[in-house]
């Protein structure tokens, strides 16, 4: 299937990633892949995981681990600042969602096909050229760092590949799905953190100042720093929705604040069918990866409900909550389907790169 999925792979970039990049930014017009070879070196399943339980009848759901490392040769090139740059070589390895979705009764049994990451993989690009690309104004500003989690971003949950394989099939409801539920996290305090700041030379052992990044799917949320506290009160509030369960998780790191490289303090993960199935939970979790430390969390999934018959009620209820989030707590989620639009005036922007 290798080189019939390169193919897939080099329409999607010119089809749905050039566009993209073109109109992200005014200096990126003139933006276009000149050359896109995958190589020859096909990715690898390490293992399948299908999911039984908790999924609907019309679906089938698979955990894929994939790792990929490929000697591409991808060429770009921006007209306008005549700059040339490519790719080399790309690994990345992670866990890939496959959602084969709608089931039906007839050939190919399949309706359509989506692909997603369920958290950032590991990326990495081996560039030729980036100091060319990154001399491009608006880009100035970006480092391989900043690309690479950009790319990475994309990849993930809610960010979605989706592939009609028959005609019927509803697309969009496929590809923007209604989130399965809000995940309220209150991020409340840590208790005997590491003290990573050191004194004379490392000889005398000070605090930390901890602070803590959030992540559910691309969703990414970062806490205040707390100075010189190893038992740091955040009492911090965030909102993310969760699109895919089961297989989603809330991560969380700690990090100590420095000027030059911020030092670990430990990390955690909680798989949200647990959430979902206790509805709040309250507690202090162990963190990993280190020697030491808790950190107080107060999670609650919240239900997605399709009429407003209780909004009255949860009103109240976070008016009552109304201090815990400096912009608030949510009591309903507006979704929006940007379907089509008619009579929009010339792209003065892309005549003028053409005509230069």
């Amino acid at each position: 299937m290798w080189p019939f999925i390169c193919q897939f792979i080099e329409k999607l970039f010119r089809e749905t990633i050039e566009p993209a990049v073109r109109g992200a930014n005014n200096h990126l017009s003139t933006f276009s892949f000149t050359k896109i070879d995958i190589g020859h070196q096909p990715l690898r399943i390490n293992g399948v995981k299908v999911y039984t339980e908790n999924v609907d009848k019309r679906q089938i759901i698979l955990d894929l681990q994939i790792s990929f490392v490929g000697n591409c040769e991808i060429d770009l090139e921006i007209k306008r600042y005549f700059c040339r740059a490519g790719v080399k070589s790309i690994q990345i390895h992670g866990t890939m969602r496959v959602i084969l979705e709608p089931l039906i009764g007839d050939m190919p049994l399949i309706g359509a096909l989506s692909l997603f990451f369920l958290r950032k993989p590991l990326l990495e690009i081996n560039w030729t050229g980036l100091t060319n690309l990154l001399d491009v104004p608006g880009l100035n500003g970006l480092s391989d760092t900043i690309i690479l989690d950009i790319i990475s971003n994309y990849l993930v949950l809610p960010n979605r590949i989706t592939v009609p394989l028959v005609s019927e099939v509803q697309i969009a409801q496929l590809r923007f799905p209604i989130p399965k539920g809000v995940l309220r996290i209150h991020f409340i305090e840590a208790q005997d953190l590491e003290g990573k700041d050191t004194y004379l030379k490392g000889i005398v052992k000070g605090k930390s100042d901890p602070y803590g990044i959030i992540r559910v799917g691309n969703q990414i949320f970062q806490s205040k720093v707390i100075k010189e506290n190893l038992n740091p009160k955040w009492n911090e509030v965030y909102e993310a929705l969760v699109y895919e369960h089961p297989g989603q998780e809330l991560e969380i790191e700690l990090f100590d604040e420095d000027p030059d490289k911020d030092d670990f303090l430990g990390s955690l993960m909680i798989d949200l069918i647990e959430v979902e199935k206790e509805r709040l939970l309250d507690e202090w979790f162990t963190l990993d990866e280190v020697s030491k430390g808790k950190l107080h969390l107060k999670l609650e999934w919240l239900t997605l409900m399709p009429t407003a018959d209780n909004l009255d009620k949860v009103l109240t209820s976070i008016r009552a909550d109304k201090d815990q989030a400096n912009d608030g707590l949510s009591s309903a989620l507006l979704i929006l389907y940007l379907d089509s639009a008619r009579n929009l005036p010339v792209s003065y922007v892309l005549m003028d790169s053409l005509l230069t």
